[in-house]
């Protein structure tokens, strides 16, 4: 019985001890934000879904950060989110004032050696996922290709991004493994621009975020603007059930494989982070203050009126994800190396 109770005396101290160390942390980070200003840099142009997103939080984040920080928003695009990831690991300050919010493929293309990237994903501090990001390839309702078996037989230009984004990734890695014949036409600002450059005419198709369609154009899909040939993701959106995925396209278990690493990306979907080197106290007040964040019903409302699903994840699981994505064996690597290879970009 004496055991016993020494157990349980011992048990809660370190409890009370695990408390008093988080609300010492909590107030040492208060004291630090008080009167700062907090900078969410956002790897996108203005207006598209990653940006709404990205200026939700920041109108919600600060008032339940210890200190109540203030928090603005900067655009940075430029080749797929690795202008703005560059910029936090190298250059922004390491003390917890900069968040962004980038492409989900940051961690693959660390690992894969893509241009550009100067960065190490998993040495980021990942504060928080919002939600998933399933990608859609779609064409305009005037193209003659209607559904992805015809983007096989006939050649499709579609207006992408920079070459981090999976605007270019997802229909580039489909061209190399299914056969699609999508002509990739790049250098656009944004989504927003690459639709637009769709809707004149200047190309047929564009790749990207379901919800970026849904946010920006549901009469696209209620009035059938637009043809929806594919779906990026492990697993179906709710809303898309008929639309087949990538990786039911693919041949080979081999290819499958493949394909899954590409598409992993959507589960990083549209995530948090800030510079690696913060503080622990700093960042574990980021994550405690996204977490309540998300579940602010003041949030819930500017998000969701923005027809994007909330789907989070906690900063520390986020981290194992983005961890597991830099573990890639090196032959699968190799194998994602080459079906990233873009002959022909325009």
């Amino acid at each position: 019985m004496r055991q016993r109770i020494a157990s349980l005396a011992l048990s809660i101290a370190a409890l009370c001890a695990a408390a008093t160390g988080e609300a010492l942390a909590q107030a040492d980070a208060g004291g630090f934000y008080k009167g700062k200003t907090i900078e969410m840099v956002v790897g996108y142009a203005a207006g598209s879904s990653n940006d709404i997103a990205a200026r939700s939080l920041a109108r919600s984040i600060g008032k339940h950060l210890p200190g109540n920080p203030t928090v603005i928003t900067r655009n940075m695009p430029g080749g797929g989110s690795f202008v703005a990831a560059n910029y936090i690991y190298n250059v922004a300050p390491k003390d917890g004032t900069v968040l962004g919010l980038m492409a989900p493929t940051l961690p693959i293309d660390e690992k894969l050696g893509t241009g550009g990237v100067k960065y190490v994903a998993s040495k980021f501090n990942w504060i928080g996922r919002e939600t998933t990001s399933v990608g859609v390839s779609f064409s305009w309702f005037t193209s003659p290709t209607k559904t992805i078996e015809d983007a096989m037989t006939r050649v499709t230009p579609l207006a992408a991004t920079g070459a981090g984004s999976t605007t270019a990734i997802y229909p580039n890695v489909l061209n190399n493994l299914v056969g699609t014949k999508f002509k990739l036409i790049m250098g656009y600002v944004g989504s927003n621009e690459a639709m637009l450059a769709m809707e004149r005419g200047e190309t047929e198709a564009h790749s990207t975020a379901w919800e970026q369609v849904t946010s920006q154009h549901p009469d696209w899909v209620s009035d059938k603007k637009i043809n929806i040939l594919v779906q990026y993701a492990l697993a179906k959106h709710p809303a898309l059930p008929d639309v087949p995925l990538a990786v039911d396209l693919v041949k080979s278990e081999e290819d499958r494989r493949i394909m899954r690493a590409v598409v992993a990306a959507a589960d990083v979907g549209k995530s948090v982070l800030t510079a690696p080197g913060v503080p622990a106290d700093r960042v574990a007040a980021l994550r405690a203050a996204f977490d309540e964040t998300i579940r602010d019903p003041e949030f819930i409302k500017d998000f969701e009126a923005s027809r994007i699903e909330i789907i989070p994840m906690q900063g520390a699981e986020l981290q194992k994800v983005v961890e597991e994505l830099g573990a890639l064996p090196p032959d699968l690597v190799e194998k994602v190396r080459k079906v990233y290879e873009m002959p022909g970009v325009k």
